[in-house]
């Protein structure tokens, strides 16, 4: 990695550490505003609602987090050539022009939406989705251009700001939602997400003003340049094409959640998202922090399986220990957490989720740590197709994953479609066998080691005693054994810094 700044000297186990641990911290204030939603609404039509609208949010900020990726590599190059700012205004005019049509729709045809989303069910859940798809989707594109911005300030190789800056605006944004619940109901939660947003963009654009400010850069410095707008164009597209697939793969079950009863979907809803926070703070992490590193060092088939096994061991760590402990106490940990919407098998229903949720969880890793290969390596163009792909995989799965087994029955479709994606991009990186045969050892073994132990600590103790004691074992197993594979993805980790 470079040595340019301070934290270019970190290294990338240190760079992971702290985009993790910010990461961390907003899934964990994600987190509270999902307890706020649950204690002060309950798990209703009207919760319902919300989070379809949500879903439509996950899939914008999927796309902020793709964008970050798909710019990484031409603003590493670009810095290196001294034009960072040209490359990065240009990207903005793009995304700007992009994302304009997108909040016209939603605010302009908010009701029809709604109505769709919520796939015709109750009306509350339908007038809900319409109030906050407005606001969910401008907090969305706020996200876009702050992924923007943060991607800028890798390319400086400052990680620190971006994580402060996330950091400042979860804060912010659920202080807001503390403000305003009592007296707006659930919009208040959408309103906090467009404070978030803005603010997380705001500070951070502010910085990168300031570092322009301190190197004397031209005015000219920050005008469009180095390509054309409509290559860029189609870039952004390229590059999102499969991050929105994997949503829309969310989307389809949200109406098939539905069939299952009032509260169905926002049982599934929160299944997913304790999924994707876990994704999102282990495997994305590395992701975006060895994307610049990655492109400035070259890259093979050969080194694309040793990347994607490497830097997926410590998530897969991380999904073993959620795995048990939801499987063995979901119920308690979730109805003392989320209220007594979810007490008994509301509860366990919500926990058997988050645990059968670990196959698609598996695949999401893989492929949050090789998607950013496709732009390194410049295999972008496939990216359509195996969206495609996956889209046309998740609907019959979906339909008969539902019908057979009802929601648990959609996680596994959900865990298919992921497989789709993550074959398909491997392929075209000509590293499918060795990643494959990799991943699936990695998983064996910790699979090995987390399934007897926690089955165990189920057969000894109850509930939350089982959760602890099975996790404490798991930890103390993992030090003691020292799997091989673990001991090589950290020597890897430290060999990119």
């Amino acid at each position: 990695m470079s040595k340019r700044s301070g934290t270019g000297r970190l290294g990338s186990l240190a760079t992971a550490a702290i985009t993790a641990i910010a990461l961390a911290v907003q899934a964990g204030l994600a987190a509270v505003v999902g307890v706020i939603i649950a204690r002060e609404f309950g798990r209703t039509a009207e919760t319902d609602g919300f989070f379809t609208a949500y879903g439509v949010f996950i899939v914008l900020a999927l796309a902020s987090n793709a964008i970050r990726l798909v710019v990484l590599p031409p603003l590493a190059r670009a810095r290196d050539g001294r034009r960072l700012g040209q490359e990065a205004a240009a990207w903005a005019l793009i995304l700007g022009a992009l994302s304009a049509p997108l909040v016209f729709c939603a605010f302009v045809f908010a009701a029809p939406l709604g109505d769709l989303l919520t796939g015709s069910g109750p009306h509350l859940a339908a007038e809900t989705a319409a109030h906050t798809l407005p606001l969910v989707v401008l907090a969305g594109v706020g996200q876009i251009f702050a992924g923007l911005a943060a991607s800028a300030l890798a390319a400086l190789d400052d990680y620190l700001t971006a994580a402060v800056a996330y950091i400042v605006a979860s804060v912010a944004g659920l202080l807001t939602i503390l403000l305003r619940v009592d007296t707006a109901g659930v919009d208040a939660v959408a309103v906090g997400m467009v404070v978030n947003a803005f603010v997380a963009c705001g500070l951070q654009s502010l910085v990168l003003a300031l570092r322009a400010g301190r190197a004397a850069m031209p005015r000219s410095g920050i005008r469009p340049g180095g390509g054309t707008l409509a290559d860029r164009a189609r870039q952004a597209l390229r590059g999102c094409s499969l991050p929105l697939a994997l949503q829309g793969a969310y989307l389809v079950c949200v109406p098939l959640a539905a069939r299952e009863g009032v509260g169905a979907v926002t049982s599934f809803g929160y299944a997913y998202l304790a999924g994707s926070a876990l994704v999102a703070a282990t495997a994305a992490s590395f992701g975006l922090v060895t994307a610049v590193p990655l492109t400035r060092a070259g890259l093979d088939a050969k080194h694309v399986a040793r990347h994607v096994v490497a830097t997926s061991w410590l998530a897969l760590l991380a999904v073993g220990a959620a795995a048990g402990v939801f499987a063995v106490a979901g119920e308690p940990i979730l109805s003392h957490v989320l209220g007594t919407g979810f007490l008994g098998s509301v509860g366990a229903e919500v926990g058997q989720l988050v645990a059968m949720l670990a196959p698609w969880m598996i695949a999401s890793i893989g492929i949050a740590v090789g998607f950013p290969l496709m732009f390194v390596a410049r295999h972008e163009r496939a990216l359509p197709l195996i969206s495609l792909a996956t889209l046309a995989a998740q609907v019959p799965l979906a339909l008969v994953g539902q019908r057979l087994f009802g929601l648990t029955g959609l996680a596994f479709a959900l865990a298919g479609s992921a497989a789709v994606a993550f074959v398909g991009f491997l392929r075209s990186l000509h590293a499918t066998r060795a990643t494959l045969v990799g991943l699936a050892r990695a998983v064996a073994v910790v699979s090995v080691i987390a399934a007897p132990i926690f089955l165990v600590a189920d057969v000894v103790f109850a509930n939350v005693v089982a959760a602890v004691v099975g996790l404490v074992t798991y930890g103390v197993a993992i030090a003691v054994i020292r799997p091989a594979g673990l001991v090589d993805s950290l020597h890897y980790l430290r060999s990119l810094g």
